[in-house]
């Protein structure tokens, strides 16, 4: 796949390949977009929720009142669940929602969130993300000649600082590094905005985990051990 690529101007310069086994898939798989989101998601619960139980909470466990005779339901104590200030029945408790994703699925998901956003129309690739001044109008105006109102950048190694003070403050517009790539902000922006050393980046990403896969032994089945009996079996 050939993409233009454009300057902030908007003006042309020069094109680039997109290597199809990363932006070329045709059958994009939801349910393993929908597994790396989850997985995205459940990792940024920081999980801190807490109530008081009925042992936790500092009223009288005291009986509020004779057993019989007062004619009201029978109480033993002010910190009950059916009471207001009571504690909780079933309190919730600190716990982490994060859970296992093999690498490979989620290497498996970026290829198809990437894919998605090509097939779609909706990757624009330009030479470099610089401003030389850290002016918001400035990006502003840039933004609306590439007519990107709702768009992820992808900077590069690293995010040029006048252009993170610039995009701040203007809504819908995300500035990433490479290593800041992910599916679910990839899915949620309008555009994928890249910089060309962000393509290369992504194209070397793939290359060496695709390496590493080959590279890496198989691990063998460990061998049987004989019993006594096969052995006398062998030897008659």
């Amino acid at each position: 796949m050939k993409l233009d690529i454009q300057t902030l101007d908007a003006k042309k310069a020069g094109s680039i390949d997109l290597d199809d086994a990363i932006f070329g898939i045709k059958e994009i798989r939801a349910d393993i977009l929908q597994r790396m989101v989850k997985y995205q998601l459940a990792k940024r619960r920081a999980g801190t929720h807490k109530t008081q139980s009925r042992g936790e909470v500092s009223r009288s466990h005291s009986k509020l009142y004779k057993q019989k005779g007062t004619g009201q339901a029978r109480h033993g104590a002010a910190n009950a669940p059916i009471f207001r200030g009571g504690g909780h029945a079933h309190n919730r408790l600190p716990r982490d929602y994060t859970h296992e994703l093999p690498k490979k699925v989620r290497a498996m998901a970026l290829r198809h969130a990437l894919s998605a956003k090509a097939n779609a129309g909706d990757i624009v690739v330009i030479d470099a993300l610089k401003l030389a001044d850290a002016k918001t109008s400035a990006l502003k105006q840039s933004l609306a000649k590439l007519n990107l109102d709702n768009a992820l950048f992808i900077a590069g190694a690293e995010v040029d600082a006048n252009v993170a003070l610039a995009a701040r403050n203007l809504p819908n517009i995300d500035v990433l590094p490479n290593a800041g790539l992910n599916v679910y902000d990839v899915l949620r922006a309008g555009k994928l905005v890249l910089t060309q050393d962000a393509v290369n980046a992504i194209h070397a990403r793939f290359k060496n985990g695709d390496a590493d896969a080959k590279a890496a032994p198989k691990k063998r089945a460990p061998a049987k051990k004989k019993t006594e009996a096969s052995e006398q079996g062998a030897a008659a």
